[in-house]
């Protein structure tokens, strides 16, 4: 903050999660390493220069595999380094037209880490999924909340094009201001489609940085990019050198949980998972935690295990991710119980629940928490599986529908839907309805 006076002290946990980053993206950890200043006048730096890391970073040559539709891809890792944060700067228009620019140092000086890729991305899917891919297994790891909307992860992404065929990179144009994975791809979108543009014309593409304006969807021209040798780099005389003694990178190491990669591959294995729910399923630790603890409520092997694995999935993607889409929750805060999941599958495997009542007894186990056969029976939602119960009510359906009933006796087997419809419309929902067809065909049979 630029306080006469005050030095800088490296943080040794945040080298410890910088480490254990670079771990998971299969870097290599330098023996030696070092501060630097990075010298540039900007509003944000307020004593002028920023302490990071140029020639001599934490760790080199990782990699990440990203996923997308129909293919992999590796895209290289160059570094992993740390430095400090700088202030945020908020851009406002005054009542009167002014605009002006606020600046927040309360995270100036904080550790940041940087991960920087090589430019295998070719396309802003690409981009994306990379993205995507390394939030994930920040959060797998535990280092960061990893949150574009708190700034927590953030992303600047240096945009280049060229001729097909050309093996030389275009000028350079680095977009900021992007807050979440939708902005950086339509970002990055626009200014492919600007800089071919520009290209086409014959017009030189500046190298510069460019800001991100989420109300107009356009990129706008903010200063000119420097080159390196422009923020006259020399290293920090206020902090020592590092020496990383390799025993502790290989603690930090057996300290890595699986990541999401290997789980899913796992997950398809174990469980018989098809790829596409094991992928969702293994986006995000809590969600691929919560679905293991739910399977491991009952031990199963072979075909019961597989379909007991599918009826969870589907759950969790299906019904779990809608509510918490719909109310902003976090699975963490959710108040069902594997337990009582695996209780709430088995009333439907019972015929004591319908598909139509489960996802009723669901939300309500969502919202307090609770069994959900007391939930059933508060509601008075036990679905009813005795013949002699639904008979009359099937009865009354075919005395009061003699137009459905000579439809489905003269050959219009769609007439059945709406009979049974009707059966479930008496009985409250609350008849099984195979039962109730069943029980209906039979007597219609008996019609002809």
């Amino acid at each position: 903050m630029a306080m006469p006076g005050v030095l800088p002290v490296i943080n040794r946990r945040a080298i410890e999660l910088v480490v254990t980053t670079a771990l998971a993206l299969n870097c290599e950890i330098s023996r030696y390493t070092k501060f630097d200043r990075k010298n540039y006048p900007y509003p944000d730096l307020m004593k002028g220069y920023q302490i990071s890391q140029y020639d001599q970073p934490i760790a080199i040559k990782g990699n990440i595999q990203i996923e997308l539709d129909g293919y992999e891809k590796r895209i290289r890792v160059t570094r992993v380094h740390l430095e400090e944060d700088v202030a945020k700067l908020s851009h406002r228009m005054g009542p009167d037209g002014e605009t002006y620019t606020l600046l927040d140092i309360n995270r100036a000086g904080v550790p940041l880490m940087e991960v920087v890729t090589e430019p295998d991305m070719r396309a802003p899917e690409e981009a994306r999924a990379y993205l995507t891919m390394l939030h994930s297994i920040l959060r797998y790891l535990g280092v960061s909340t990893a949150n574009m909307e708190e700034g927590s992860f953030r992303c600047d992404a240096n945009i280049s094009v060229r001729p097909k065929g050309s093996t030389e990179l275009g000028a350079k144009v680095e977009v900021k201001n992007m807050n979440s994975f939708r902005s950086v791809y339509g970002a990055l979108q626009y200014e492919a489609e600007r800089q071919v543009r520009l290209a086409r014309q014959g017009e030189v593409i500046a190298q510069e940085t460019r800001g991100w304006s989420e109300d107009r969807g356009v990129t706008v021209s903010q200063r000119s990019k420097e080159y390196a040798s422009d923020y006259r780099y020399f290293p920090e005389p206020d902090l020592p050198p590092l020496v990383i003694d390799p025993a502790w990178v290989e603690e930090v190491r057996s300290r890595l949980p699986e990541m999401p990669q290997a789980r899913k591959a796992r997950l398809v294995k174990q469980y018989g998972l098809p790829l596409y729910d094991a992928r969702l399923l293994t986006a995000s630790r809590d969600t691929a935690d919560f679905f293991e603890s739910v399977m491991a409520v009952r031990s199963q092997e072979g075909e019961a295990r597989r379909r007991l694995a599918k009826s969870v999935s589907n759950w969790m993607l299906g019904e779990l991710a809608r509510l918490l889409n719909v109310t902003g929750g976090d699975l963490q805060d959710v108040k069902i119980q594997p337990q009582h999941l695996i209780e709430l599958l088995d009333l439907i495997d019972a015929g004591t629940l319908s598909t139509g009542m489960a996802r009723e007894v669901f939300e309500e186990m969502f919202k307090v928490g609770g069994s959900p056969t007391s939930i059933a029976e508060k509601g008075g939602m036990v679905q009813i599986s005795d013949a002699a119960t639904i008979q009359p009510a099937v009865e009354d359906v075919i005395g009061g529908n003699p137009k459905p009933v000579a439809d489905f006796l003269s050959g219009k087997e769609t007439a059945m839907r709406f009979l049974v419809g009707q059966v479930m419309k008496t009985t409250k929902g609350k008849a099984d309805p195979q039962l109730a067809a069943r029980l209906l065909r039979e007597k219609l049979d008996s019609m002809r």
